[in-house]
C-alpha cells in the first residue's frame, strides 16, 4: 500500500512539473533576435516606408480580419468563429483608448512576434502570431508605421465569447507551450532567391497555413502536414492542400496559371469561390507579379510526365450509382448545360471547364456541394471587376437531385471520381447559412 501511494505521488509531482513547465513555456517571451532597431517616430519615417507598410499589410490581409462588415477599416469588431467559440478582432486605429495610439513599437512588436497584447495579456492564436512571428523587423517597422497613419476611430474592443477553459489565460500558457516558438524567417543558401521570398511570404505576413494546414483537436498544426489542406468547420468550407496536385497544388509548369488565379480570380478551370475570394478581393489582386511566382515557386512540385494535373480517378462500385449518374445528366442538361457547355467545357473568360477540373474531382466534396446549394461568387478584381456568379440552386434541387447532377458532373467527359450520396448533401447544407 505504501508504495501505491509513493507511486501515486510520485505521478504527481512529474504531471505537475509538466504543467509547469508548458506554463512557463508558454508565459515566457524569446529573446529577440539582433536586427535592425525599430523605429517609433512615424514622423521620422519617409513616405517611402508607410506606403511599404500598405502594401505588407496587404500581404497580410489586415484590414479583412479587423474591419466589421460596414464598420471603418481597421476599427475591429469583426467576429471571427473557430472551433471553441467566437472571436472577435482588435481596433488597429490610432485611437488612444479604444485602438493602438498608445502602443509603442516595442508593443507593436512583441504582439506581433510573441503573441502579447500590450499589457502582456496573452492573444488568443485566431491572431496568427505563429506566423507573424516570422516577419522581419524591417517590414514590422514599416507596418507599424502605417499603422500609424490611418483615420484614428473610436471603437470599443468586444470580449471574446469563447467557452472556458479556452477563454483563460492559463489555458493559452498551456496552448503556447505545446505549440509555440517564436522564430525569424532565415533565408535558405541553398535555394534561390525567389524560392526564399515565396517561403517568407507564404509562411509569414501570408499566413496561408492558418486555412491550408490540418489541425488538431486542440487547434494546433498537425507535426508533418504543413499546407496539406484543412476543413474550416466553423465556416464550412475546405481549404485544399497547396502541396497536392489532386487539390490546389502548383505545379512548376502551370505557375503562371496559379498566380492568375490569385491576381485576377479566375482561369480557365478555376474560379475562386469561398473564403479565398475574398482573400483575392482584398489581398492577393494586389501583389506584385514578383512576389505571386516568388509564393508559386515556393510552392510548386515537378511537373508530370504526363496526363492533365489534378485528376483523380476513384472507382466506384456503390449500389445504384449508375442510375444515380444517369439522372444527374438529365438535370445537368436542364440546369448546367447553358453556361458550363454540354461537354463541360466551359465558356471562356465567363464559366469554368467541369472537365477535368480539380475542384470538381477532390475527393473532400464539401465545397462543391457548397457551390451548388449556396451559389458560386467569385471575386471582384482590377483585372475581372463584374464577374460572372452562379446562382444557388438549394431551392430548386432537392438533395438527392443535387447528388445525382454533382454525381453525373464528376464522371462524365473523361473525369473519374467517386460519386455523391444525398447524405453528403444533407449533411453539408446543414452548416449553410438559412
Amino acid at each position: 500500500m505504501r508504495r501505491l501511494v509513493w507511486a501515486v505521488v510520485l505521478l504527481l509531482g512529474v504531471a505537475s512539473a509538466a504543467l509547469g513547465c508548458l506554463l512557463w513555456m508558454g508565459w515566457r517571451d524569446v529573446p529577440e533576435p539582433a536586427s535592425e532597431a525599430f523605429r517609433a517616430d512615424v514622423s521620422a519615417v519617409v513616405a517611402a516606408q508607410v506606403s511599404r507598410g500598405a502594401y505588407l499589410a496587404r500581404l497580410g490581409n489586415c484590414a479583412a480580419c479587423h474591419t466589421a462588415r460596414g464598420g471603418q477599416p481597421y476599427a475591429g469588431g469583426r467576429p471571427i468563429e473557430t472551433p471553441f467559440g467566437r472571436v472577435y478582432s482588435s481596433n488597429l486605429t490610432p485611437d488612444p483608448v479604444t485602438g493602438l495610439g498608445a502602443w509603442s513599437a516595442e508593443d507593436f512588436r512583441r504582439a506581433m512576434r510573441h503573441g502579447r497584447s500590450r499589457d502582456g495579456r496573452l492573444l488568443n492564436p485566431a491572431f496568427p502570431y505563429l506566423e507573424f512571428s516570422r516577419v522581419s523587423s524591417g517590414d514590422l517597422d514599416a507596418l507599424w508605421a502605417f499603422l500609424k497613419t490611418i483615420p484614428s476611430v473610436v471603437g470599443e474592443n468586444r470580449a471574446n465569447e469563447l467557452s472556458w477553459p479556452y477563454r483563460t489565460q492559463w489555458a493559452l500558457a498551456v496552448w503556447r507551450g505545446l505549440y509555440f516558438r517564436p522564430e525569424v524567417w532565415r533565408d535558405q543558401p541553398d535555394r534561390s532567391v525567389g524560392w526564399n521570398r515565396g517561403g517568407y511570404l507564404v509562411r509569414g505576413l501570408g499566413h496561408c497555413g492558418a486555412c491550408h494546414t490540418p489541425r488538431d483537436a486542440l487547434g494546433g498544426y498537425r507535426v508533418g502536414l504543413d499546407l496539406q489542406g484543412h476543413h474550416m468547420a466553423p465556416q464550412g468550407w475546405y481549404a485544399p492542400s497547396l502541396r497536392d496536385l489532386a487539390e490546389a497544388g502548383v505545379e512548376s509548369a502551370h505557375v503562371d496559371d496559379w498566380v492568375a488565379v490569385l491576381k485576377v480570380g479566375r482561369q480557365a478551370s478555376a474560379v475562386v469561390n469561398g473564403p479565398m475570394a475574398e482573400v483575392v478581393a482584398q489581398s492577393t489582386q494586389y501583389f506584385s507579379l514578383d512576389d505571386l511566382r516568388a509564393m508559386a515557386f515556393y510552392l510548386a512540385v515537378p511537373s508530370k510526365a504526363s496526363g492533365p494535373s489534378g485528376v483523380r480517378h476513384v472507382e466506384s462500385s456503390t449500389p445504384g450509382s449508375g442510375e444515380r449518374v444517369r439522372a444527374g445528366g438529365q438535370i445537368y442538361e436542364r440546369h448546367c448545360s447553358s453556361c458550363h457547355g454540354e461537354r463541360g467545357e466551359g465558356v471562356a473568360g465567363a464559366y469554368p471547364a467541369l472537365a477535368g477540373n480539380r475542384a470538381v474531382l477532390m475527393g473532400d466534396t464539401g465545397n462543391l456541394v457548397r457551390v451548388v446549394l449556396g451559389g458560386g461568387y467569385g471575386p471582384s478584381t482590377e483585372s475581372h471587376p463584374r464577374p460572372h456568379g452562379m446562382p444557388p440552386f438549394r431551392l430548386v434541387l432537392r438533395d438527392d437531385e443535387v447528388a445525382a447532377v454533382l454525381s453525373y458532373v464528376r464522371q462524365a467527359w473523361g473525369n473519374s471520381a467517386a460519386p455523391l450520396e444525398p447524405l453528403d448533401v444533407i449533411r453539408e447544407g446543414r452548416t449553410l447559412a438559412p
